[in-house]
């Protein structure tokens, strides 16, 4: 048997594509597609498999020529790619395997594929490769069990060259303990944190270390912290690994604001290599936040929260919306000021957007105000559904706010203010040309597309100088957090020229 597992393209000027980061860094995309790898090593060991990530190479014909089947993986945001993927196959008469995030919560809108394995597939694969062994493999495939972790086979990397990436990914855990209406990890993943064992993990960053990787790890959780006590417990066993191999990788990924509440726990992330992490702050209108039931960012203050993450060490990414039915008017004002006083440089702002079959969905489904399905790309402007404020002032007012945020006055400035709190730690780490080149090589780039040709150079180069003479221990991230504007300014010029309501 003869696998294609195939990952499909993401829009070019999405906020999370970074595709305009990898001319710095010499890379073609950001994240590699974890979710196939780790299919690829549940499947049959005697069956050839072959990977094509189109963000990295494109699909050929000779590709489904080869194969007899293709197995397809993704997300929301792919799905116009997916379409294409799909129709090529029927031209070539492959079988399809589908499953994911896109079809397990809308596989109805496709037509065309031959089987829906559905939910996580360490319950729904093996079901549905007894059934196409024994001849009678059905059309879909789902269940409600969650699976335990501890199962779950390392990623089959030699399936891709690391060369291609920014950063490799693992994972710990899934489910998150909280319940945001907008949100759909839980139809996925559950309400239940589930993790892996610690040697589990470590095996998987041997697997990364051993294949020559060093550099950024993202631990692609939904909620790394949704088990305090199993992670802080994971986290030594990490920090451990990381000292004897000299921190060969930097960590980050995703939380719940309430990680400012736990010194130890975040003690414990900076000594295991982490130096940023995303959280979804959404809105500083405690109504709005009450209306999505999300508690956690309501019990204290946010921007003082943020700060004391920021001094123990890591950078904040932040999630937020507008939209909310709660959302006065004067909420655009409000968001740029609260974004700008907490130094959350990488901050991605969103039009609500109701994801199917969750909670947000199903309420304005019953209210009559949905009006077609998500793009799965929160940051592109569009509206899903009606609305309590006007829709022409709720997609003008986003606009204002992409803006004015990653003007380049406004972003220079979140870059200050966001040193004046980062304290970073000082580790011994060993000296690597596969590292020193790379960011020296990024760094001269950075000199010549933002402090020469870029018209924004003047914020450039007075950065540069205050990170050199006042923030010096900060320098690296200093200019990473350059580059990445430059990104996110084309990805804003992009909407900004779309029409209003497109």
């Amino acid at each position: 048997m003869k696998i294609l597992l195939v990952y499909p393209q993401y829009p070019a000027d999405t906020f999370w594509s970074f595709k305009h980061v990898m001319k710095f860094v010499s890379k073609k995309a950001a994240y590699p597609p974890l979710g196939l790898l780790t299919i690829a090593s549940m499947l049959p060991e005697e069956w050839e498999k072959k990977l094509v990530d189109m963000n990295v190479s494109a699909l050929k014909d000779r590709d489904l020529e080869w194969a007899d089947s293709v197995f397809i993986s993704a997300m929301i945001v792919q799905k116009d790619s997916v379409r294409e993927v799909v129709e090529r196959c029927r031209k070539f008469d492959v079988k399809i395997v589908a499953g994911g995030p896109l079809f397990t919560t809308g596989y109805e809108e496709f037509e065309g594929i031959d089987h829906f394995v559905l939910g996580e597939v360490e319950e729904t694969l093996p079901v549905f490769l007894e059934d196409l062994k024994n001849g009678c493999a059905k059309h879909i495939y789902v269940t409600d069990k969650r699976p335990d972790l501890t199962k779950t086979p390392v990623p089959m990397w030699d399936l891709i060259d690391f060369k291609h990436y920014a950063t490799l990914s693992v994972q710990y855990s899934r489910g998150c303990p909280y319940d945001c209406e907008f949100c759909d990890i839980i139809i996925m993943n559950g309400r239940v944190p589930r993790t892996k064992e610690t040697s589990q993990l470590l095996r998987e960053f041997d697997a990364l270390y051993e294949r020559g990787w060093r550099g950024s790890v993202f631990i692609v959780d939904d909620n790394f912290i949704g088990n305090k006590i199993r992670v802080k417990q994971m986290l030594r066993g990490i920090i451990a690994w990381m000292e004897e191999k000299k921190y060969p990788f930097t960590l980050f990924t995703e939380a719940s604001l309430n990680l400012a509440d736990d010194e130890e726990l975040m003690r414990l992330m900076i000594e295991a290599g982490f130096n940023k992490v995303f959280i979804g702050l959404e809105t500083p209108i405690e109504a709005s936040l009450a209306e999505c039931n999300k508690f956690l960012n309501k019990t204290g203050n946010m921007v003082a929260a943020v700060k004391k993450i920021q001094n123990f060490g890591m950078q904040v990414l932040g999630g937020f919306i507008v939209g909310f039915d709660n959302d006065p008017p004067s909420i655009f004002e409000s968001q740029i000021n609260f974004i700008q006083r907490m130094g959350v440089v990488t901050a991605m702002v969103g039009i609500l957007t109701a994801l199917p079959k969750t909670r947000l969905y199903n309420r304005l489904k019953d209210e009559g105000r949905l009006l077609k399905t998500s793009s799965g790309n929160n940051t592109d402007g569009s509206l899903n559904f009606i609305p309590k404020m006007d829709a022409e002032a709720l997609v003008n007012g986003y606009r204002k706010i992409m803006r004015t945020i990653y003007s380049p006055e406004k972003y220079y400035e979140r870059i200050i203010t966001f040193l004046e709190e980062y304290r970073p730690v000082k580790r011994r780490q060993r000296i690597s040309l596969a590292l020193a080149i790379p960011s020296l090589k990024s760094f001269l780039k950075s000199v010549w597309y933002l402090g020469i040709v870029e018209g924004s150079r003047r914020y450039y180069w007075k950065l540069v100088t205050k990170a050199l003479f006042k923030y010096h221990r900060a320098f690296p991230e200093a200019i990473g957090m350059a580059i990445f504007g430059f990104h996110f300014r084309k990805v804003t010029q992009k909407l900004l020229k779309q029409s209003t309501l497109e």
